[in-house]
């Protein structure tokens, strides 16, 4: 029964994800799509939610994160044996959309981005306990250079906030888990992208459901005042379309790469998110320290992405 449920799913076969893992740690140009467009759905959705939370001033941060689970819903069964090994995944994965969304409340965009780079070093060691990955001298110091950059641009941060800090740290440690646990189960499920998102939907969604209405944030939703503004409208959709699109490719950016390629690229991407977040958001004057250590970190990113090109 089980195995004609999990025929129904898009699977990987197995044998083909070890012969690509023996073959080296190069990234293929299969690989360099998945994180080239991660890195642009991430910026959007950053922008998307940040102007609900902020601009909009939409109080209810769990319920965007709802709708963003319910756009990555399947309409379709799977096997309680299929469900109950991808669990860790999907708790993980709850946290860390729970825990994300309050950071990008918390902090303003371009030292939100700053102190997110922080999660190369928590990836790097949850990576190592759970799968045991290991990595060249070469790939360390790129990985100590990016720490470096965000400790520089955020040691004269005028805006400092020590809950927002503290919520981003959290979240830092919650991604890493996260990715770690999408390359150890994506590898032993057989599942691809698309399978393990709809077991993280199936999981998550009612666990969301519960929990927003019994915080009552689904009732008090109804009185928002800008509900039926379309402005508000077409952002919290373009929300949810960036948020389905960011986790395929967190997924296949993941598995076909690795934990740590995620979050550099989540780093890579920085650039553009702190640019953006800058024009429209504002929240940090202008700072030569901030300057020095976000160039610090994009010189540590591009530095990661040519070892990996390399495959050393």
């Amino acid at each position: 029964m089980d195995s004609e449920t999990n025929k129904k799913l898009p699977v990987t076969d197995p044998l083909k994800s070890e012969g690509k893992e023996k073959n080296g740690s190069a990234m293929t140009k299969q690989g360099a799509y998945a994180a080239i467009s991660y890195m642009a759905s991430a910026v959007l959705l950053v922008m998307f939610n940040k102007a609900a939370l902020s601009s909009y001033s939409f109080p209810y941060a769990n319920v965007i994160t709802l709708f963003q689970n319910m756009s990555n819903n399947p309409a379709r069964l799977v096997s309680f044996k299929t469900l109950l090994h991808s669990l860790p995944l999907a708790l993980s994965y709850l946290l860390y959309m729970l825990i994300t969304m309050e950071s990008v409340r918390a902090i303003n965009v371009p030292m939100y981005t700053t102190l997110r780079r922080t999660t190369v070093a928590f990836t790097m060691i949850v990576e190592y306990l759970l799968t045991g990955q290991k990595h060249s001298l070469r790939v360390v110091g790129s990985v100590g250079i990016i720490i470096l950059g965000a400790f520089v641009a955020g040691a004269r941060d005028l805006s400092f906030d020590a809950y927002g800090y503290a919520v981003v740290f959290v979240a830092n440690i919650c991604t890493a888990v996260y990715l770690a646990s999408i390359a150890r189960i994506g590898k032993s499920s057989g599942l691809n992208s698309f399978g393990l998102m709809w077991c993280n939907g199936i999981i998550c969604g009612p666990i969301l459901l519960f929990w927003t209405s019994i915080r009552g944030d689904l009732e008090a939703m109804r009185n928002f005042p800008f509900l039926f503004s379309p402005g508000f409208q077409v952002v919290m959709l373009l929300s949810c379309i960036m948020a389905f699109l960011i986790n395929y490719f967190v997924f296949m950016n993941t598995t076909l790469n690795s934990a740590l390629t995620q979050t550099i690229c989540g780093n890579l991407k920085d650039l553009f998110t702190i640019g953006f977040g800058w024009i429209l958001f504002g929240g940090l004057p202008f700072d030569l320290m901030n300057v020095v250590g976000q160039s610090l970190g994009f010189f540590g990113s591009c530095l990661y992405a040519y070892c990996k090109l390399k495959g050393q």
